[in-house]
C-alpha cells in the first residue's frame, strides 16, 4: 500500500491517490476465499472443498474483489493519511478508480483537514467583571430555604384554606354535564398556588374550610393537550377533607444548632454570606472569563470548514444518548416526549458545536504562536484527575487516551489561562 500523490483540491480539501499492490490485493482475495469458500458449492467437488481457481473461472474472477476491497481500504486510506503528514478532521470520501488482477486497486481519499487559521489581539482583552455583593436580604432569604426545608406539617384548624396550604379533595369534572376521563379523583392532596392545576382551579378553593361541598368553574386552556377538552368550560365538584400547612422553625440559635455546626444563628449567617461571596466571585470568573473566550472567537481569521461543526454535533448527540441510557432511556423514545424530530434535536446543538470548534481552533493556535507545551508532570497529573473523574484506574486509561491527546489538552488549558492572566477586568 502507497500514496501515489496528493493534491490540494479546494479550501481544506486534499485528494489523495492510493495504490495497493497486485500483490497485496492477491492475498486479500485468498483471505477472502478462505473466509467465504468453504460456503461455496461448485459441482464435482464437496461443498466448501472447490479450489479457488475453480470457483472464478465458474463465478467470474471479480467474485471476491467486493469483499477484499472492504478488507483493505481502511488500513490503506489510514496508511496513506499518516504517509501525508495531513491532520483530517472527519472520514474521509473514498471512491474506488480501479480494480483488477493485473494493476491491484486504486483509491481516491478527498479529505477534508484542520484549517489553517490566526488568532490576533488575544492578549490585554479588555472585559467587565462583576461580582455581585451579598446583601442582608440575600442571606435571610438562604435561613428562609432552610427553615422551609426543615418545616413540619401541621393540620390547620379554624381557619379556611389558603394559598401556600397543601389540601386533601376529592373532585369529580363535568363538561357539558358530563363526567370526562382523567376528570375524577379521591383523597387528592393540591398545593394551592403551586398551578398544578389548570388555571383558576386553585383559587376558588381558596377561602372554604374543612367539611365543605362546593363547585368550581373554569375553562380548559386553547392549549391542553386534550383535543375533547381544550377550550372548554367545566365544573369541578369538590369535597374537601383537609387543610395542611407548613409551619416554619423560628430563625434562631436553637435552629442553627440543629441544621448546623455553628452555636448561633450569627455565626450560620456569617457562613452562609461567606459561601455566597464564594459563589458569586466564582460566577463572575466564569462569566468574565466566556468574555474573553467570545473576544477571542472574534479575532479569529481563517475559514473552518462545515465537516468539523457537523463532527463536534455527531460528537455531542452520542454524549446525550449515552446520558439517556443510563437513565433507561432511548433517543427515539426521548425525541418522542419532547415532540422533536432528529433533525430538529440535532439543531439544538448547532450553536454550542459551533462555538467549541471555534474556541478549540483558537486555543490550539494560541499554544502554537506561544510555543506553550505540557510537561511530564502536568500530563500525569491530568491523567490522574481524568482517572478520578471516570473513576477508573489510572493505567487503564492511559491505554485508551494517548499521551499525546492529554498533553494537547493541558497545553489548551494553558493558552486559556494566558489570556486570563494577560486580560484587563473593568
Amino acid at each position: 500500500m502507497s500514496l501515489v500523490s496528493k493534491n490540494n483540491v479546494a479550501t481544506n480539501k486534499f485528494e489523495l491517490e492510493i495504490k495497493v499492490s497486485a500483490e497485496d490485493f492477491d492475498k486479500a482475495c485468498q483471505k477472502v476465499f478462505q473466509k467465504k469458500g468453504k460456503r461455496i458449492e461448485v459441482p464435482g467437488f464437496r461443498k466448501g472443498k472447490a479450489p479457488r481457481k475453480t470457483i472464478e473461472k465458474l463465478y467470474g474472477e471479480a467474485i471476491f474483489f467486493e469483499d477484499a476491497v472492504n478488507d483493505l481500504y481502511p488500513a490503506a486510506i489510514q496508511n496513506a493519511v499518516e504517509e501525508s503528514g495531513l491532520e483530517i478532521v472527519c472520514p474521509p470520501s473514498v471512491d474506488v478508480t480501479e480494480v483488477s488482477k493485473e494493476n491491484g486497486v486504486t483509491f481516491k481519499a478527498v479529505c477534508t483537514v484542520k484549517p489553517e487559521i490566526n488568532v490576533k489581539d488575544y492578549k490585554g482583552i479588555k472585559a467587565s467583571k462583576n461580582v455581585k455583593e451579598v446583601t442582608e436580604d440575600d442571606v435571610n432569604a438562604e435561613v428562609d430555604r432552610m427553615r422551609d426545608r426543615n418545616a413540619r406539617t401541621i393540620s390547620v384548624e379554624g381557619r379556611p384554606a389558603a394559598n401556600g396550604d397543601t389540601v386533601v379533595i376529592d373532585f369529580e369534572g363535568f363538561v357539558d354535564g358530563v363526567a370526562f376521563d382523567g376528570g375524577k379523583a379521591d383523597k387528592f392532596s393540591l398545593t394551592l398556588g403551586s398551578g398544578q392545576f389548570i388555571p383558576g382551579f386553585e383559587d376558588q378553593v381558596v377561602g372554604h374550610n374543612v367539611g365543605d361541598e362546593f363547585d368550581i368553574n373554569v375553562t380548559f386552556p386553547e392549549e391542553y393537550h386534550s383535543e375533547e377538552l381544550k377550550g372548554k368550560p367545566a365544573v369541578f365538584k369538590i369535597k374537601l377533607h383537609e387543610i395542611n400547612a407548613k409551619e416554619l422553625p423560628a430563625a434562631d440559635d436553637e435552629f442553627a444548632k440543629d441544621v448546623s455546626e455553628f452555636d448561633t444563628l450569627a455565626d450560620l449567617k456569617e457562613d452562609i454570606r461567606k459561601r455566597q461571596t464564594e459563589a458569586n466571585e466564582k460566577a463572575a470568573s466564569d462569566e468574565f472569563e466566556n468574555k474573553l473566550i467570545d473576544a477571542v472567537i472574534e479575532n479569529i481569521e481563517g475559514e473552518i470548514p462545515t465537516e468539523m461543526y457537523e463532527v463536534r454535533i455527531d460528537e455531542m448527540i452520542r454524549d446525550f444518548e449515552y446520558r439517556l441510557r443510563s437513565q433507561g432511556l432511548q433517543l427515539d423514545m426521548y425525541l418522542q416526549y419532547t415532540g422533536m424530530t432528529r433533525d430538529s434535536f440535532r439543531k439544538t446543538f448547532e450553536a454550542q458545536a459551533t462555538r467549541q470548534v471555534k474556541i478549540r481552533l483558537a486555543l490550539e493556535k494560541i499554544v502554537e504562536l506561544e510555543g506553550i507545551t505540557a510537561s511530564d508532570e502536568e500530563i500525569e497529573k491530568e491523567y490522574n484527575r481524568l482517572a478520578e473523574g471516570y473513576k477508573m484506574d489510572v493505567e487503564k486509561l492511559k491505554g485508551m487516551i494517548p499521551a499525546a491527546d492529554v498533553a494537547k489538552d493541558v497545553a489548551v488549558n494553558k493558552a486559556i489561562d494566558l489570556v486570563r492572566d494577560s486580560a484587563v477586568a473593568e
